[in-house]
């Protein structure tokens, strides 16, 4: 048995804090601004408009659950292949298989998270807007369907996207790296 290399241990310990205090960071700037954008709009919205921003929002994190679900799961194999032949999306397909720990995490808790959080505020102000419109006899209620609602679209939606993604994750993990690849080359052309 090889001795445990103590500098090593040290060295990923380091990187490890960091980027849990990186994604700490990440998350309350993130958070904080989306939901102050997002109550802003959506007290000066109407009511049609509130509903589609919350609407919005839960896609926003069933989509990256999916993403999130779909790194984890899939395998890197094919896409060495398809890096031989050149395909566009690849190599950042590889690089994000390689890095499934930190993207599941980004996808599924940081951004999923955060859209759990902030469409909880968003339905509190839309009961709020309903309120303000409307005469209910039991004002609680309006908060409670509206909580009862978001959450059924979130989970509902997360489980149905997580099958999707065991089911697909090849070409969701391929889909999302050629989105990179597309990002990447429009940038590089803008600098040039």
């Amino acid at each position: 048995m090889g001795k445990s290399d103590p500098e090593a241990s040290k060295r990923e310990r380091n990187k490890t804090i960091k980027w849990v205090v990186t994604v700490f960071i990440a998350t309350i700037l993130i958070s904080g601004t989306i939901s102050l954008v997002s109550d802003e709009v959506m007290a000066h919205s109407s009511l049609g408009v509130a509903f589609l921003i919350l609407l919005g929002i839960v896609l926003v994190g069933i989509l990256f659950d999916i993403v999130g679900m779909a790194v984890a799961t899939a395998d890197e194999k094919p896409f060495h292949s398809m890096a031989a032949r050149k395909v566009p999306g690849a190599q950042e397909s590889i690089r994000l298989l390689r890095n499934a720990e930190r993207v599941s995490s980004i996808c599924n808790d940081v951004v999923g998270d955060i859209c759990g959080v902030v469409s909880g505020s968003a339905s509190a102000t839309i009961a709020t807007l309903i309120l303000a419109n409307v005469e209910v006899g039991w004002p609680w209620g309006i908060s409670l369907v509206m909580s009862a609602l978001v959450a059924g679209l979130t989970v509902g939606g997360k489980a149905i996207g997580k099958t999707f993604a065991v089911n697909s994750c090849t070409s969701i993990v391929h889909m999302v790296g050629k989105a990179i690849y597309t990002i990447r080359r429009f940038t590089t052309r803008k600098k040039k």
